[in-house]
Order: structure tokens, then C-alpha cells, then sequence
């Protein structure tokens, strides 16, 4: 920390005058990349033990960095994972590498999810798995938030916007507070809903207030909803490793920079502008190999 701040010669780009910059977020940690780190981070900072209870679906990232970080530090996690259904089926490589580091994956049905901030759902849980800490899907919460100005801090004065692909918000909200007046955060939403403008001044709220800095939602580019990569996202992120070198992860990573390359050809950056990519993390492990029923992790 700070990640590396790199410029990228991009044609797509520079023909409409704007420069294309990568925030290296991916290089922070091994096990815990990105947004990942800066938003766990300040939730565990007091460092008292308990177990940590945490949200997330079959290919979340948040999952896997959160039982990463019990694996290095020591502490017990519970996974709770949408979709009763996949409860006995082998595990997907980002299931399988919760459970390799450690991680109780507890799959409940699609109505319970959705349901996972009524007190009695969380009273449930609780009463099953014994005190612990929870953190919300994603990890977004009023302390990522704020643990996210950081982000934003190490980019004052060094490009004009700013994006990040956004599943829950708690990055953008905290990007957009830490950077300069003069400058504005951009969020490519990766669900389909509508409803991140409001998740963010929600976490804005709750972490500095109310409103902080200046940002938008670009709601246009989920290709479909959550883990959707179609064959066109597929090709773009093929073409951009090709150009650029660089590894590219296809769940949030991918829509940005296809965000990005259409919104520079609709002319919505000012020429000169220098516009800055936040890559949170790097594309999914191999499958071969990993997949297992991880029959002693897994509870229903």
C-alpha cells in the first residue's frame, strides 16, 4: 500500500483524447486483493477473536477473502450462501477455496437470503453457529466505507474520475468521500436492480453523515446480473489481456473496463481527462482440481 498507479496506451482511449490509468488494487495481497482488503480491514482492526459470520453467493469474492483472512489470522468463519440447492453438489472453485481455508459453508434457500437482515433470520443463525461477529454480503457496512477513503486518498490529484465496478457499494461510498472536490468517482453496477444509488447514500449515511464527494451509478453494463459473463464480455476481456498484458477477472473487473471503453466513445469524458480503472481483484482460480463435496464444511 498504496497499490501501483499504472497508464495503459489504449487506442479506444486516446482517439477521444482520454488517458486510461489502472489502480493496481490486485497487487495489495495474495489472499486478500482490492477492495477486499480495505474493506475488511476495519472490520476486524480490534482484533478480538470471535468468528466472523458473513453473506455472499456461489462465486463470491467477499467470501473467499473473508476466509482467507480467518486462515491468516486465525479466527473461525461461516459462510452463508444463497442457494439450498447447491448443498450437495460439488463445490465450485470459489466454494472449494472457502473450505480449504477453513471457512463452515452454510447453504439456505433464496427466500432466507433475501431475508438475511430481519433480526429473527439473524437470531437464527446466531443460535446455530454461537457468538460472532457479522459482517454484511459484500462487506459493506459503515466501517468498509470508511476504511474505503483510503482509496480514494491515494488517487488525490492524480486523475479526474475514477471507477470502480460495484456489487453492494461500500467501495464507491468510500472511494467518493476520500478523493478531492474536483474530482468524481464513477460506479459500474455488475447486479441488475437499480438499486445501488441508494445503497450508497445509505452507507454514506451511516459512515460520514450524509452525502460525500461527488459520484454516479452507471447502471448499464451488468450483462445480465451477478456472474453473468456472456461470450461478448468474454472476448472483450480476452482482447484486453491481449493489448494490455494484464490478467483480467470476468465478474467485475471486465464490466468496468467495458464500461469504460463505451462511455469514452459516447464522449462522456472531457479530452484530457484522465480516467482511473480500479481493478479489485484477479479472474477465478483454475477449476481443475478444486471442485469437492467438502462433505465436513458444508451444513444446511
Amino acid at each position: 500500500m498504496p497499490s501501483p498507479l499504472v497508464e495503459v496506451d489504449d487506442g479506444r482511449f486516446a482517439r477521444h483524447g482520454v488517458r486510461l490509468l489502472l489502480k493496481r488494487d490486485d497487487l495489495i495481497h495474495p489472499d486478500l486483493p482490492g477492495n477486499k482488503w480495505r474493506k475488511l480491514a476495519p472490520n476486524l482492526a480490534d482484533g478480538d477473536g470471535r468468528p466472523v459470520l458473513t453473506f455472499g453467493g456461489a462465486y463470491s469474492n467477499h467470501l473467499r477473502a473473508t476466509a482467507a483472512a480467518g486462515r491468516l489470522l486465525g479466527f473461525a468463519t461461516v459462510g452463508v450462501v444463497r442457494g439450498d440447492e447447491l448443498a450437495g453438489r460439488p463445490l465450485n472453485p470459489s466454494l472449494a477455496r472457502c473450505a480449504a481455508d477453513g471457512m463452515r459453508l452454510h447453504f439456505v434457500d433464496r427466500r432466507t437470503y433475501r431475508a438475511k437482515d430481519d433480526p429473527r433470520v439473524l437470531a437464527a443463525l446466531l443460535d446455530r453457529f454461537g457468538d460472532a461477529r457479522v459482517i454484511p454480503e459484500g462487506g459493506s457496512n459503515a466501517r468498509a466505507a470508511q476504511g474505503c477513503t483510503e482509496l480514494g486518498g491515494e488517487l488525490r490529484g492524480r486523475t479526474e474520475v475514477a471507477a470502480v465496478a460495484c456489487g453492494t457499494g461500500g467501495t464507491l461510498a468510500g472511494l467518493a468521500a476520500g478523493l478531492d472536490p474536483g474530482q468524481r468517482a464513477l460506479g459500474v453496477a455488475v447486479l441488475r436492480g437499480g438499486f445501488l444509488t441508494d445503497a450508497v447514500r445509505g452507507l454514506q449515511r451511516e459512515a460520514f453523515g450524509g452525502p460525500a464527494g461527488r459520484w454516479s451509478v452507471e447502471d448499464r453494463f451488468a450483462f445480465g446480473g451477478y456472474a453473468r459473463t456472456p461470450p461478448e464480455l468474454h472476448a472483450f476481456a480476452d482482447d484486453f489481456e491481449d493489448r494490455h498484458g494484464l490478467p483480467v477477472e470476468r465478474i467485475y473487473v471486465a464490466k468496468l473496463l467495458y464500461a469504460l471503453v463505451r462511455l469514452a466513445g459516447e464522449g462522456a469524458f472531457a479530452p484530457g481527462a484522465r480516467v482511473t480503472a480500479v481493478v479489485t481483484g484477479r479472474p477465478e482460480p483454475a477449476e481443475e482440481g478444486t471442485a469437492s463435496s467438502q462433505s465436513a464444511s458444508v451444513s444446511r
